[in-house]
């Protein structure tokens, strides 16, 4: 793969499925909210199985277990824009996981 590799910072938010700010999808508003911010771009992807702080186990495969999936939305952008768009997560007053990593984005 050929390119320029450039440093980025990627954020990573997991939420569950349930949970919601004003009656819409958390993950949904995160996208909105990076879009508004002008974020190079978002990207939710829904968790078939996983635990979290309750340790109790989600699955896809049981109907009864299959609430509150986890979903996983990817931001990467550059370090400065990502960091900038941080509070707008603090607002949120989100329950789930943050994480930040160092990313070399090649164009």
């Amino acid at each position: 793969m050929a390119g320029t590799a450039v440093s980025g910072l990627r954020l990573t938010v997991v939420v569950g499925e349930d949970d919601r700010w004003r009656h819409r999808p958390m993950y949904t508003e995160i996208v909105h909210r990076a879009h508004a911010a002008g974020l190079a771009g978002a990207t939710v992807l829904r968790g078939v199985e996983g635990f979290g702080t309750h340790s109790r186990v989600h699955t896809d495969r049981l109907l009864s277990l299959a609430e509150e999936l986890p979903m996983v939305v990817v931001i990467v952008d550059a370090e400065e824009r990502v960091r900038r768009f941080l509070p707008q997560l603090t607002e949120l007053r989100l329950e789930g996981l943050v994480m930040l990593d160092p990313v070399e984005v090649i164009r």
